[in-house]
This record gives structure tokens, C-alpha cells and sequence, in this order.
């Protein structure tokens, strides 16, 4: 009955998107599997090529009640894309960029457009799409909303939420909300783009958007820093802040550990600084005048020098020094020189940084004492990122490396998930970052929605 079921249904689908649009069997596997990440057996993976079979796509999918899986780039690291027994709806054919309107500073695209492929775009007509993360070159815009991804640069530019003016969304019955808004200041009534952003395609899936872009930097400063103690970087980052006038885009801290990991064989990059000291910064300021900003951003670093905030510092000379520096931050790879790590994406108070990382490595240490532990993360805005290699894998050891990593976030009033969402993976501890009626009303809006819960059903919420 059920195989039945799956023919009839991916029959009606490819009567709607027609040949080439539509994988099953073994072809939809193929497909889930090509991934750098298993995704699992997807019964169907359809290619729409726009917001009009979209919604067809999601009609015959809730006529036939079945459940569908939106996917972007694929690269998520919590599980949303995971598409077992499900649709898997590909946005990759929706690639066009639609418009760039230099004058108002806004680019429309599909969801399907690659975040690298955007950024060029932008700074083709002397513009910036200000999101950047690791992965640039596969990332997806309608993943990069779904997920309300963070990346390098949210000290200065804020989160996704903070760049999208309009959005398009088709709902579970495939009804199309457009909304694309192009102002910057539109008050009228409820912002029901909102509704999407961060959703991970569990209220509808993002088809079209419109971006708010900045004026492309005309400098780039980078540079390594050193710093002795813990209680020297919020002072140094409130200084950089203030010193390079508003122009400081990233605040990378680095734990000694990880710093060893990137700068060591079998990995490429070359240590700009010695080993040993305490805490390593990388930190970057684009602006508007080359020979100016250059000067300040040295002047600035040296006065933190003499006064004692850093201990050591590289400023990089060339477009190729700043690339290897920032080549170093993003060789997170690395973690599994030894076996697979579990990775972790928390977000917390700066003042509390210090002690809820020593107390999970001391609990780490204590059940496995060859466990490696490395954290880093984009310190300027909260956002640390926990990598675990056990020593060893089975049954229970995740989900006991995860108690002690998420355990304490709860008392400090941190988050379990900074930016990467909340997906499968962390939907056991959302409780923890989410109170009793901010649940409620989450579950309310799933059911208003989509009562049958056939949007990425079980992601977030059960």
C-alpha cells in the first residue's frame, strides 16, 4: 500500500514539474548521498525551477498528507536537512539573481543562488552583501534565511535577519506569501517575513528574496593578536571598537588548543605568531581610505601594545597575508585529524566565557582523560564554537559529551544554538534556551500553519 502510495505521489509530481525534475528509488538516494553529509532515503527529490512549482510541489504534497524536506546547499550542521522517508524539495535549479538596484543599496534573488555567487554580484557594482562563513561556496541564500545564518561578520553587519528587507515563502498547502519589501522602513502591521527567517523550513519554504547590500570597503585590515589573560579582550575589543571608529567587522578569539591545531602538520597554515601565549585574536576593520585606515588600524594596535592589552601582534601586509590568516581560522577541518569530533555552536555572555570553559574541559577531562577539546569562535558577539573528540565512539558517549557541553548554559542564560539552528540534533535541549510559553506560541504557529505537519516534520519542535 504504501509503495503504492510513493508511485502515485511521484507520479503527480513529475506530471507537474515535468521530465528531468524529479528523482526516485535509488536516483533519490543517490542524491541524498552525494553530500558531504548523509542525508538519509528520501522517497522523491524534486527540482523546481520556480515559486510556481514550488507550490505545486507542496499542493500534491499535502493533498497525499507527505511529509517535505526543503534543502538549500546541504551544508547545515544540525540536522535540518536530514530527509528520511520524506520530499526532498531542492531549491538549486532557483539560482537567477533577479535584480541589483545600486541606487537603493538592494539585490532580489532566488533562494537557489549560491552566498559566494551573490557576494561577487554585489561587488561587481561596487556593493556588499556583508554575510560571509565558511561555507560560502555551496551555502544557499533560502538556507542562509531558513537557518538566520551568523558568520565573521555579525559584530558589524548583524545576523541574516539584519539583510533581508522581503521575502517570498510558499506555505505547507502552497499557498504563496510574497513579501517582498524593498524599503528600509515599511511600519505597516505585522512583519511577516519574520516568520521565515530562522524557521528552518518548518512554516514555509523561502523562494525569492530581497537583500539590503552596503557600500563595498574600499580598505581591509588584518591582523594577529596575543593577548595574557582572559579579562584583557572585552577591554581590547571595546577599544578596537572605539579606535577604529565603527569600522571593526571581526573579533575571532582562538584557545590555544585549536591555535596548535590549524598552525601544525598535516595542516597547511604557518603560525603568524608563536605558540604558547594564552589567547590569539584575529581581527579585522574595513573602511573607506586606504593609506588612513591603514595608519589607524596600526596606531590603534600599537597603543594596545604599549598600554599592555596585547602582547604580540602581526599586522598582515598583503591581500595574500590576510587570506592565510583567515585561511587559519577557517581549517576547522582539522578537528578530525584524530577521529570525528562532535561539534557545538553555543552562545553565551563574554563574562561568562572564561569559567564555562574550564568547567566543561574539567568535566570532559575527568570522563575521558585523552579527550581533545577545541574552542573558538567569533567572540565579538557571543558566539563560541566547541569541538570534542572523545577518544573514542559508542553508544551514549554524543549524547554525554552534549550534557556536559549544553549543561551549563542553561544557569548563565546562554543559548545552545548561536547560529547553525536547531534542526534534529539539538531539539533534546531547546527547553534549555526556550522557556514554557516562548514554546507554546512556537507550537501554535507550526499548527496554525501547517496542520498537518508536513513541513520538515520533527526539526525544532516534535
Amino acid at each position: 500500500m504504501q509503495s503504492s502510495s510513493h508511485a502515485q505521489l511521484t507520479e503527480a509530481l513529475s506530471r507537474a514539474l515535468g521530465p528531468g525534475a524529479v528523482f526516485a528509488g535509488e536516483a533519490a538516494l543517490e542524491k541524498a548521498q552525494s553530500s558531504w553529509m548523509r542525508l538519509g532515503a528520501p522517497i522523491a527529490v524534486v527540482y523546481p525551477k520556480s515559486t510556481g512549482e514550488v507550490s505545486a510541489v507542496l499542493r500534491i504534497a499535502h493533498r497525499f498528507g507527505w511529509p517535505v524536506t526543503p534543502w538549500g546547499g546541504k551544508t547545515g550542521l544540525a540536522g535540518g536537512a536530514m530527509a528520511q522517508d520524506a520530499v526532498a524539495l531542492s531549491l538549486e535549479r532557483m539560482n537567477a539573481i533577479e535584480d541589483i538596484d545600486v541606487a537603493s543599496a538592494t539585490m532580489t534573488v532566488q533562494a537557489g543562488v549560491i552566498l559566494q555567487t551573490a557576494c561577487e554580484a554585489a561587488e561587481a557594482e561596487g556593493l556588499l552583501l556583508p554575510l560571509d562563513l565558511g561555507a560560502r561556496g555551496s551555502a544557499t541564500i533560502g538556507g542562509n534565511i531558513s537557518t538566520n545564518a551568523g558568520g565573521n561578520r555579525v559584530l558589524r553587519y548583524g545576523m541574516m535577519r539584519d539583510m533581508v528587507l522581503g521575502l517570498e515563502a510558499v506555505l505547507a498547502d502552497g499557498t504563496v506569501v510574497s513579501s517582498m519589501n524593498r524599503l528600509m522602513k515599511n511600519n505597516t502591521g505585522y512583519d511577516l517575513k519574520q516568520l521565515f527567517i530562522g524557521s528552518e523550513g518548518t512554516l514555509g519554504v523561502v523562494t525569492r528574496a530581497v537583500l539590503r547590500l552596503r557600500s563595498a570597503p574600499v580598505s581591509q585590515n588584518t591582523a594577529y593578536l596575543a593577548v595574557a589573560d582572559f579579562d584583557a579582550i572585552p577591554r581590547l575589543l571595546r577599544r578596537l571598537e572605539a579606535g577604529l571608529g565603527g569600522s571593526l567587522s571581526a573579533f575571532e578569539v582562538m584557545w590555544p588548543a585549536f591555535y596548535d591545531l590549524v598552525t601544525t602538520e598535516p595542516a597547511k597554515g604557518k603560525p603568524p605568531l608563536p605558540r604558547g601565549y594564552p589567547y590569539y585574536i584575529l581581527v579585522e576593520s574595513l573602511g573607506g581610505d586606504k593609506a588612513a585606515d591603514a595608519e589607524r588600524f596600526e596606531q590603534v594596535l600599537g597603543q594596545a601594545l604599549e598600554d599592555g592589552l596585547v602582547i604580540d601582534a602581526v599586522i598582515a601586509k598583503s591581500q595574500a597575508e590576510q587570506a592565510k590568516m583567515w585561511a587559519l581560522r577557517d581549517d576547522v577541518g582539522q578537528v578530525n585529524r584524530n577521529g570525528p569530533a562532535i561539534t557545538f555552536d553555543v552562545s553565551l555572555r563574554i563574562a561568562d566565557m572564561p569559567a564555562y570553559v574550564a568547567e566543561i574541559e574539567d568535566k570532559l577531562r575527568a570522563r575521558w582523560p585523552k579527550v581533545d577539546t577545541y574552542v573558538f569562535g567569533h567572540l565579538g558577539d557571543g558566539n563560541l564554537h566547541v569541538l570534542v573528540w572523545p577518544g573514542e565512539q559508542g553508544p551514549g558517549i554524543k549524547k554525554a559529551v552534549e550534557d556536559i557541553v549544553y549543561g551549563p548554559l542553561e544557569a548563565i542564560g546562554g543559548s545552545v544554538s548561536a547560529e547553525h539552528g536547531i534542526g534534529l540534533s539539538k531539539k533534546a535541549y531547546l527547553p534549555m534556551s526556550r522557556n514554557a510559553g516562548e514554546l507554546a506560541v512556537m507550537k501554535a504557529l507550526k499548527t496554525l500553519l501547517d496542520p498537518q505537519s508536513i513541513l520538515n516534520p520533527g526539526k525544532i519542535l516534535d
